[in-house]
């Protein structure tokens, strides 16, 4: 996301208009892919996506449209079944993208923009507020939108009074509609904050189930593995991302900060170990590995015989993922994206971390990742 803004605020200081893709649900639930962006050029050139395949072509074709017009639309999509399969859409096939023009000649726009990317450089949150009109008339859009502030303060041309900033801003913390009963509004609400990127070190199947999961719910999803026959595009389709290294035994430089959540499942436990050594010192936000107590307890044996430290071994989470009874390596992505989330909301005041999950799941799931 930050790297998205920072090229909208260079091609406004250039002097370039270009439209924005911005996925979003008419209903109100959590589809995949809500809250994914694209920028799309004049020439039909792009950075970022909302999926690929056909919707995605629909909708560059109907970004340069925009871009001549200078209007603001909405494309609606039901895909089904392969359709939905192939471009990794939203649960049930369904759902809508703004295409937004954002001009260059517009000082209101360029502000908006500059401001956004700015509060996601410092990892300050913002909530960028797009109107979208008439609920009636909902093919009439105004090019119209705001950044808030944390401090409440307003770039751009909305103008909300206090009572309404506070309503905008009090949903979840992913992207949603507000509708104002009083004027009949619509608002696209999307709320911004630093990125959290999820690292999970080992492509097995419980990362297949992981990644996608945990970019539902806003993180970025990087897959690291020393085998390209699991580490590739077949296995985990965009917008995961797939880093192929030489060997776990030494870690290519991943530059891990406050806002990298490391997840360790490997296809053994002596990987498992030699990641957590690497990683263990670093800023990371939550590192988490699988395997059961008796395993986690001889790795922390053999690494504090290495000279770490209790309280750096106690940052761990292992046995990883929340204690719900999980099972099935779906059912353990499930309590390990829930951690994730558990975690997140911890460093930003919102809550607190939970227990971990059971041994026997965990040791279940470990012989089935030795076993490919």
């Amino acid at each position: 996301m930050k790297r998205l803004y920072r090229e909208m605020t260079a091609l406004l200081q250039a002097g370039e208009s270009f439209a924005v893709a911005t996925i979003f649900d008419q209903v109100g639930s959590a589809p995949r892919g809500a809250g994914a962006k694209m920028l799309v050029r004049a020439d039909g050139s792009i950075s970022g996506s909302v999926g690929g395949g056909r919707l995605e072509a629909d909708a560059i074709r109907l970004a340069q449209d925009c871009l001549g017009s200078g209007r603001t639309t909405i494309l609606s999509f039901d895909l089904a079944g392969t359709d939905a399969a192939a471009t990794d859409m939203i649960c049930g096939g369904a759902g809508e993208i703004l295409i937004d023009v954002v001009d260059a000649g517009d000082d209101s726009d360029r502000q908006v923009i500059e401001a956004a990317t700015d509060c996601l450089d410092r990892g300050k949150k913002a909530w960028l507020v797009t109107i979208l009109g008439d609920a009636a008339n909902p093919s009439a859009l105004p090019r119209r939108r705001c950044l808030i502030r944390p401090d409440r303060t307003l770039v751009g041309k909305v103008d909300c009074d206090p009572y309404l900033i506070e309503k905008l801003i009090a949903g979840p913390a992913k992207i949603s509609i507000h509708a104002e009963a009083f004027s009949g509004q619509r608002f696209l609400v999307e709320p911004l904050r630093p990125a959290a990127t999820v690292y999970l070190f080992g492509a097995g199947h419980l990362s297949r189930r992981i990644a996608p999961l945990s970019e539902t719910v806003g993180f970025r999803a990087v897959v690291v593995d020393d085998r390209a026959e699991y580490a590739n595009r077949q296995r985990f389709p965009a917008p995961t991302e797939i880093a192929l290294i030489d060997s776990f035994q030494k870690l290519p430089a991943m530059n891990l900060d406050e806002n990298s959540y490391l997840v360790i499942v490997t296809r053994g436990h002596l990987h498992d170990r030699n990641v957590l050594r690497q990683v263990l010192r670093s800023p990371a936000a939550y590192i988490g590995m699988i395997g059961s107590r008796r395993k986690r307890d001889l790795v922390f044996k053999e690494l504090a015989a290495e000279g770490f430290a209790a309280a750096e071994l106690g940052r761990v989470f292992a046995p990883i993922g929340m204690n719900i009874g999980a099972e099935t390596p779906e059912e353990l992505a499930v309590s390990i994206v829930g951690e994730l989330i558990s975690a997140r909301a911890q460093r930003e005041g919102a809550g607190k971390r939970t227990t971990n999950e059971s041994d026997a799941a965990c040791c279940r799931l470990r012989e089935t990742e030795q076993s490919n």
